[in-house]
């Protein structure tokens, strides 16, 4: 099987997973972030486990010399700071596990979101971005319910469990017997429902992340669904996806609540048959009227920990089905895992980028089409190359193959003489400038935009690149300057306005390579002219390639490359393309550039 095959049969077997899983050994590093915190969580449970073992004792001595018509004496008092230092002890425990439970969330959402916008770009393409962002958000809240919910609360019970079973040994072991009997069916039945309620979480949380994946998608395109008259059928197939949620949930609820009346029942069950049998053994004189209080104390005392060790049990079963979804993403390789460690040292006698024999197919699509065939054309340095044809020809992609978002299925890609797949992607990217056809502008302030590529550009630089492309009447317009707000995904500017924004951004870098597709399609005449200048100017010294629906911009490109469905079909200058190319030749009749035949 090749590589390019086999990644098909990875994504198609994400597709068809029955959801992924995690081991309970995956989850604990996830818990002990904080050793500290964690230590004094422990030390506080064991603490409370001796208080609240001591007042059932306390009690019990109470009844006996109350029944005996000894003095009380410092009993009384000693019963009263039991109680209160065990409370104060609880309230801090409860503290100290909460701060833990928010580093818990904390690590887990830093870790997730390091894996995540290192991911390869082929992992974008395979997933939903709602669904990624429910991963980080509810996913790692359930988490904490772990710590929050009695795993580390659960230390102590077992504690107070184990002592009050000695305790209630001591007084009598026949009662005990009774006792340990009647929940030990109780607790294997429990524990028999676990399996269930993971699986049934994990699910709950998929449905989570597809109706956040279909609520982001709605909104960040609110404009068009309202355009479209298509508001009533996203709110029903977002309401649908949110009564699946709320379908997935309720069988979480159904299976969770299972366990509850279990525990109640035993409980019940077993309080009813030590006060009956134990009854009959004060009236017989086999034990003592305080014995008897005292051992139902105990008993009580075992219901705490016994629901803290079921809540714990649940806890970590529905927290397994999120962190299943968590691991699912830190399981898999980061875009660098596959880097060489060698930086990128261009040959100063080689093409500044070239494409040797370079087919391509993306490895998330279902079918085998390849979207680049045998492609093959340089790029010397310092020049301009245009790249032309149809939509679909695989302009984008070989863009994309040169910032090595994919790696090509066959052949090479060459920047400065190096295989792009042998140098490392940072030192590779650094060299640069890469303005994407839809000119994506981030949430923010102009300013914020425009560092995303130079961190450490003064204002003045700022002003600079915003003048080069025509839009230093943003700073003005406002009255904020650098700081005045571009919307979400640039929604107060224009269309022109979001692309040439782009293009300064590139443009500040200062990257030796420059890369535009379709870097004027939303220009106006006047606007266009102006942004060319500028680029002819951004253009000196550096290696520039542009991708062009419209020809006029890039007549006078040293070369121009014509692509059609993935293949080179001709190289050359405007003017021997016109006489040797036919599809050039007819791109250029269209828009007035060339006589029509």
């Amino acid at each position: 099987m090749d590589a390019m095959s086999e990644r098909r049969g990875i994504f198609r077997r994400r597709r068809d997973d029955d959801g992924p899983r995690a081991s309970v050994g995956e989850l604990l590093p996830y818990l002990f972030p904080k050793k500290g915190l964690l230590a004094g969580a422990i030390a506080l449970s064991v603490i409370g486990a001796g208080f609240a073992l001591a007042q059932p004792a306390l009690v019990q001595e109470l009844i006996a010399r109350v029944e005996q018509s000894r003095p009380l004496e410092w009993l009384p008092w000693l019963l009263v700071v039991v109680v209160v230092v065990g409370a104060i002890s609880d309230g801090f425990q409860h503290f100290l596990l909460q701060v833990l439970g928010e580093h818990v969330v904390l690590r887990t959402r830093r870790t997730l979101v390091e894996r995540m916008l290192r991911l390869p770009i082929a992992e974008f393409d395979a997933r939903r971005v709602g669904d990624l962002v429910s991963r980080v958000g509810s996913d790692t809240t359930l988490l904490r319910a772990v710590l929050t919910q009695g795993l580390v609360e659960s230390i102590g019970g077992v504690l107070t469990l184990v002592g009050a079973v000695i305790a209630m040994l001591v007084i009598d072991p026949l009662l005990l017997g009774l006792t340990v009997l009647v929940l030990a069916v109780a607790i294997g039945a429990m524990l028999a429902v676990m399996p269930l309620l993971t699986r049934a979480s994990g699910k709950a949380q998929e449905q989570v992340g597809h109706l956040t994946s279909a609520l982001e998608r709605a909104i960040s395109a609110v404009r068009t669904v309202r355009a479209a008259g298509a508001t009533e059928r996203e709110v029903r197939e977002i309401g649908e996806r949110a009564g699946d949620a709320f379908g997935a949930g309720v069988r979480v609820a159904r299976i969770s609540a299972f366990v509850v009346p279990i525990l109640g029942v035993a409980v019940q069950l077993a309080f009813v048959v030590v006060l009956g049998v134990g009854g009959l053994r004060v009236a017989t004189g086999e034990i003592e009227i305080s014995q008897l209080v005292g051992f139902l104390l105990f008993l009580f005392l075992m219901v705490m920990p016994l629901g803290q060790l079921a809540g714990a049990i649940a806890a970590v079963s529905v927290a397994l089905g999120a962190l299943g979804r968590i691991q699912e993403i830190v399981r898999l390789p980061s875009e660098a895992d596959a880097d060489a460690d060698v930086a990128l040292s261009p040959r100063p006698d080689a093409p500044m980028v070239a494409f040797e024999g370079v087919s391509f197919a993306y490895p998330a699509a279902d079918d085998e089409r390849l979207v680049l065939e045998d492609v093959s054309f340089s790029v010397p340095a310092g020049s301009r190359t245009a790249l032309v044809g149809p939509s679909g020809a695989g302009k984008s992609t070989t863009f994309a193959l040169v910032e090595r978002f994919y790696d090509a299925t066959a052949g090479r890609v060459l920047v400065g003489g190096a295989d792009v797949r042998e140098v490392d992607r940072a030192s590779l990217r650094a060299r640069i400038g890469y303005v994407e056809q839809d000119a994506p502008v981030l949430a923010g302030t102009l300013r914020d935009n425009l560092r995303l590529g130079a961190p450490g550009a003064s204002d003045e630089q700022l002003l600079q690149a915003l003048e080069a492309v025509n839009l230093g009447g943003l700073v003005s317009r406002s009255g904020q300057g650098l700081g005045a707000e571009v919307g979400e995904g640039g929604v107060l500017l224009s269309g022109g306005e979001r692309q040439r924004l782009a293009i300064a951004r590139a443009l500040l870098a200062s990257t030796p390579i420059l890369l535009l597709d379709e870097s004027t399609a939303n220009l106006d005449a006047r606007n266009e002219a102006a942004l060319k200048v500028a680029l002819d100017v951004a253009s000196e010294g550096r290696t520039t390639l542009v991708i062009a629906h419209r020809l006029a911009t890039v007549v006078d490109a040293d070369q121009i490359v014509v692509l059609d469905g993935g293949r080179v079909l001709a190289t050359g200058t405007h003017a021997e393309l016109l006489e040797s190319s036919p599809l050039y030749r007819e791109l250029a009749a269209h828009q007035l550039l060339a006589p029509a035949e």
